[in-house]
């Protein structure tokens, strides 16, 4: 009986194990976006679709702040009732470096993406066709600071659930046994790097290619909260790789083209081997060649900011949060 209990049940921690966390924070998350999904229905059951735009935009801002709003709350749940820990130790730290980190993280999304444009640009596989364009029905300066914030929320729940939460207890559950410290740390940066490319492979256009290219997508963005145990520079870099992608110069993001709002109206030509074609430049040779840029100034900036170059080994070593 005892040996069961511990299957579950961590006494030096006392709190569930690792696995277990994960799949109730799975469970918890799924039945909380069930919840909000039955509260958005009425909104939406009368807003009309087309084949480019996608649902009624405002029911789509209202769903998407009830969304992160879900994420959000269930990991501060899981925080205190599953994980015992606080809030903060997911890598969410509002300091000085901290803040640096995600401006820095901002502007490095933003060049990266803009690298792109002007190498498909100059190789004219890509074709602007106007300037300042929105299918909202607002105008173009109100949808832009709209998808600001959305892209800001998807960038910052998507780190806060696949590095924060899920990377840190994997690799707390991994440091046992023979596996050392390091190992457990790398096998949880491959695991969540997976899941995070599978969680986009039911988005438009997907294929197993895609599918592996945000895989390595995933790797890029877990890689400063590997080395830091901060998502300052993983949150910045999302967002800004996203907003810029689609909002600035109107490529896909992850084959998504909801309410076409952009700055730059293009046109996608060129080879898709290198533009990553219907899907966006993650999918494309241009990507790789960002992910692997934006990876070397992730590294750059970590060495420069902190003095040294080594894994945030306290990712994977539980600490129990001070008595209140």
């Amino acid at each position: 009986m005892n040996y069961i209990l511990q299957l579950f049940w961590n006494h030096n921690d006392t709190r569930l194990r690792a696995l277990w966390r994960v799949i109730l924070h799975f469970v918890l998350l799924f039945v909380g976006l069930q919840i909000t999904s039955a509260i958005l229905r009425p909104l939406f059951s009368g807003a009309e679709s087309n084949s480019d735009s996608g649902p009624d935009p405002v029911a789509n801002m209202v769903a998407l702040l009830l969304t992160g709003l879900t994420y959000v709350v269930v990991t501060i749940a899981a925080a205190k009732f599953l994980d015992r820990r606080r809030f903060s130790d997911y890598g969410l730290v509002w300091n000085t470096q901290w803040r640096r980190a995600l401006l820095f993280g901002l502007l490095l999304g933003g060049l990266l993406m803009g690298g792109i444009f002007a190498i498909e640009l100059a190789m004219g596989w890509i074709t602007i066709e106007g300037m300042f364009v929105t299918l909202m029905p607002f105008p173009f300066f109100v949808a832009f600071l709209i998808f600001l914030v959305q892209m800001t929320l998807v960038g910052t729940y998507e780190e806060l659930v696949f590095r924060g939460y899920q990377m840190k207890n994997i690799a707390e559950g991994l440091n046992l046994g023979p596996l050392s410290t390091k190992t457990s740390l790398f096998l949880a940066w491959i695991v969540t790097s997976i899941l995070f490319g599978l969680i986009h492979a039911a988005n438009p256009g997907a294929t197993v290619g895609t599918t592996l290219k945000i895989t390595l997508a995933g790797f890029f963005l877990a890689l400063p909260f590997l080395l830091t145990g901060e998502l300052a520079l993983s949150i910045g870099v999302h967002i800004a790789w996203n907003f810029f992608q689609g909002k600035v110069f109107g490529f896909p993001v992850s084959g998504l083209t909801f309410f076409r709002t952009t700055i730059f109206n293009t046109v996608q030509g060129g080879p898709d081997l290198w533009t990553g074609g219907g899907f966006g430049p993650e999918a494309g040779l241009l990507g790789f060649i960002g992910i692997i840029v934006g990876s070397l100034a992730m590294i750059w900036w970590v060495k420069r900011t902190r003095g040294t170059l080594d894994l945030s080994l306290s990712l994977a070593q539980y600490r129990r949060p001070p008595a209140t």
